[in-house]
């Protein structure tokens, strides 16, 4: 489901782009998810402090966050939606890779390191073999997008690494995510204003976007990946996540008229056997050990 949600999101984005600009768009829907997360704490009767040392971390991943999504912003306006969707979920190998190093209860084995492997090629097929879309005014431009969608992808791998190897991985989902919300949200807000993207017309489809945005993708699927992350392994919850781009590329041909192409369905192939790889891995060992 989380999968799902992520995947239509560029494309959102990307919908309501005429109206209100990527940026402003997800400026907003951080200030607005924000408040949902504030209450929602105040509701479970949560502390809403920074007494409790967690400031410093939480700025961090607040800073990561607000880099991430000014990349987004700013890609999608050079890219299409099917690129940003398959770039931007590189970010599980840089997570993986750096928790691999840091933490080694996260330690990735052979058979995982080839599953990253194929994933990563398979990711790469997908993005190489698109063609130019009307949407792009150049292939520069194209290839502007698609650098920052990686970056992107970059600085979201940060943040998972940064969760995972601070005190933010022993407190409340929440109160993570109200950090990132609050830090991005002023952030990107500040951005908006110094880029000039502030203006807005309220569309129907402008409210719609920005109702999905807050409420369910920042609010909802945002602290469901968060509770994920505090009790499953984040380098084979970020190497499934890989699922996300293909149904990303699905709703861009569906929604955007963007081409469906060989490359995506090759490229799906490799991303779904390293899921198994990473993601199966005990099973496939246990088989193995049974044989």
């Amino acid at each position: 489901m989380l999968c799902v949600i992520w995947g239509l999101t560029q494309v959102v984005l990307k919908l309501a782009a005429p109206d209100i600009t990527p940026l402003m768009q997800i400026a907003l829907r951080s200030g607005f998810a924000a408040l949902l997360v504030a209450l929602l704490m105040v509701i479970r009767r949560e502390p809403l402090t920074v007494r409790d040392g967690t400031w410093r971390p939480g700025l961090l991943v607040g800073v990561f966050f607000a880099l991430e999504f000014l990349l987004v912003g700013e890609g999608l306006r050079f890219t299409t939606a099917s690129h940003m969707a398959v770039l931007l979920y590189t970010a599980p190998i840089f997570a993986a890779l750096g928790l691999h190093w840091l933490m080694p209860s996260e330690r990735l084995k052979k058979l995982q390191w080839f599953g990253i492997g194929c994933a990563f090629v398979g990711v790469t097929i997908t993005f190489l073999g698109r063609t130019q879309s009307t949407q792009v005014n150049s292939m520069s431009d194209l290839l502007i997008g698609d650098l920052m969608a990686v970056a992107a992808g970059v600085a979201w791998g940060a943040t998972t690494v940064a969760v995972r190897c601070s005190y933010l991985a022993r407190i409340s989902a929440a109160q993570t995510l109200l950090y990132q919300l609050a830090v991005g949200f002023v952030f990107l807000l500040i951005a908006a204003v110094v880029l000039g993207q502030t203006e807005v017309r309220f569309t129907g489809l402008t409210l719609g976007s920005l109702v999905f945005q807050s409420v369910i993708v920042c609010f909802a699927s945002y602290l469901a990946w968060f509770w994920l992350l505090r009790h499953y392994m984040a380098s084979q919850l970020g190497i499934f996540s890989f699922l996300t781009p293909l149904f990303g590329v699905a709703f861009g041909v569906w929604l955007l008229d963007e081409p469906l192409e060989f490359s995506f369905i090759a490229g799906a192939v490799l991303v779904l056997t390293g899921i198994l790889m990473v993601s199966g891995y005990s099973w496939i060992a246990a088989q193995m050990t049974r044989k």
